[in-house]
């Protein structure tokens, strides 16, 4: 028998996973002036993430945009980001994950500063 896991599976084991990441958080992608976002159909103030899966051949490419906490190590931070979406799909899916491209597009403040 041979089961098939949807892209918005895998779309949530990232986020889940990168939500448990201490020092950084998913970057909102960037929308296009008089863009619709999901929804209703009308304008809101939810902003897609920037993540993007794409499955090819069995095995699995993220790339994802992250703003990091001001301070924080960016290269130790994106292998763990690297390592733990891959760790986490391959464990839970049994897929292969060819990449995890990690784009760091903005730095924040310190939660408290």
């Amino acid at each position: 028998m041979e089961v098939d896991i949807s892209k918005n599976v895998l779309y949530d084991i990232a986020c889940t996973t990168l939500d448990r990441i201490e020092g950084l958080e998913v970057a909102t992608a960037p929308i296009k002036v008089g863009e619709v976002l999901r929804g209703s159909g009308a304008r809101t103030a939810r902003r897609p993430k920037s993540l993007k899966v794409t499955r090819e051949e069995g095995a699995v490419t993220f790339d994802v945009g992250v703003n990091v906490e001001y301070g924080r190590n960016l290269v130790n931070l994106s292998a763990d980001v690297q390592r733990a979406i891959t760790e986490n799909v391959e464990l839970m899916t049994g897929l292969k994950v060819r990449a995890v491209n990690v784009v760091v597009q903005g730095l924040t403040l310190p939660r408290g500063a």
